[in-house]
């Protein structure tokens, strides 16, 4: 055997280096995930929102027109929106959009038709309802809403007070690292989303970003499918997937819990376990039927969930403080994760994420009630 050129034999130590490298890059990528996983785990139980704001308006009406009352995070925020408007003194409506554009685009028509003094939207897309809200703009009608749009904030330009929501770059990153972390770095992925909401391409691009981020990783497939329509298009859909990637397919990451209400069976009737691969988490929003899957172990191993009910009570918060010209809060919650092992705890009277750090106290303190 011919002994190696230099030329060769340094491209062959170069080659070794680097692969050497690689490995040392892709340890601390998983590492990353995993520190990520825990922190997100840690029990809620302090208050790190707002502690002073303007004292309740009196004698507000307030409709809360949802996107879809199907859909557990528009059905758990109108729950604490509801709450939040008994403690504060106001008259509360909801109206529901029924999860098409059409319907949404009636249900806000109607709201604006009973002259609230504000309006509050669950789930709705500012860019998708502009004229609705320009007409609640010159009626001079503030409004505020729940997952309307990539940021939490304000949205001068869509006329929006403020958008109540987690930072979904750290929902979406927090959920794909745990698919990360639990695969050790060599997860098979599919991702679900809907296209019809800016939120949810964002976070399904984030997850599936973090997913190419890691070297022994695959994005399987990336599959756009309206979440209203899950009941219908979730069993023959997953059955197309197990048929396409088989045991490859490891993990499935979501936008929201929604599509993991209806892949079970068809998981099940392949021969699949409840606790095996693959592995559901979800970026949003924690439903009960969510939190059910995961303590019983049954087709969803986790979820980041938003605190609904608490969120309630801020786009309450914000309201007031748009009824007193007052600016937004400034307040975004930290993203926290759910799994097996920690499913029991900051759970509120419905099963879903309900920190206990005393947020209903805080915001009747600002509100002098």
């Amino acid at each position: 055997m011919k002994t190696l050129t230099f030329p060769l034999r340094a491209i062959v130590l170069a080659t070794a280096a680097f692969g050497l490298a690689g490995h040392a890059l892709a340890d601390d990528f998983l590492d990353a995930a995993k520190k990520r996983v825990t922190a997100a785990t840690v029990p809620v139980d302090k208050w790190d929102g707002p502690t002073t704001g303007p004292k309740a308006a009196a004698g507000k009406t307030v409709v809360y027109v949802a996107g879809d009352l199907k859909n557990g995070g528009h059905l758990g925020t109108w729950q604490g929106v509801q709450e939040a408007g008994k403690a504060i003194g106001w008259n509360m409506r909801v109206i529901d959009g029924q999860g098409s554009v059409s319907g949404r685009t009636a249900a806000l028509n109607q709201a604006l038709a009973l002259k609230p003094d504000g309006i509050v939207v669950g789930g709705f897309d500012t860019s998708e309802q502009k004229v609705a809200f320009a007409a609640a703009a010159k009626a001079g009608i503030p409004l505020v809403g729940w997952h309307s749009g990539e940021q939490p904030g304000p949205n001068p330009t869509a006329g929006l007070f403020a958008n109540v929501t987690t930072l979904p770059a750290d929902v979406s990153e927090t959920a794909a690292s745990w698919a990360v972390a639990d695969s050790n770095g060599k997860a098979g992925v599919v991702i679900f989303t809907d296209s019809q909401y800016e939120i949810a391409m964002f976070k399904a691009r984030a997850m599936e970003a973090i997913i190419k981020k890691c070297g022994g990783c695959t994005v399987l497939s990336f599959e756009d499918s309206p979440i209203s329509e899950s009941s219908t298009r979730m069993p023959q859909l997953t059955t197309s997937l197990l048929q396409r990637f088989g045991d490859k397919w490891t993990h499935s990451l979501a936008i929201n819990d929604l599509y993991f209400d209806f892949m079970g069976p068809t998981l099940r009737a392949a021969g699949k376990k409840g606790d095996g691969e693959p592995k559901a988490v979800s970026a949003g929003d924690g439903s009960e039927a969510a939190y059910q899957r995961i303590r019983s172990k049954r087709y969803q191993a986790g979820t980041v969930p938003e605190p609904l009910n608490m969120q309630g009570w801020q786009l309450v918060d914000e309201l007031n403080r748009a009824f007193a010209k007052a600016p937004w809060s400034g307040y975004s919650a930290k993203v926290h994760l759910v799994t097996p092992d920690n499913v029991g705890k900051d759970g509120g009277p419905n099963n879903i994420f309900d920190p206990d750090n005393g947020y209903r106290t805080q915001y009747k303190t600002i509100w002098g009630k």
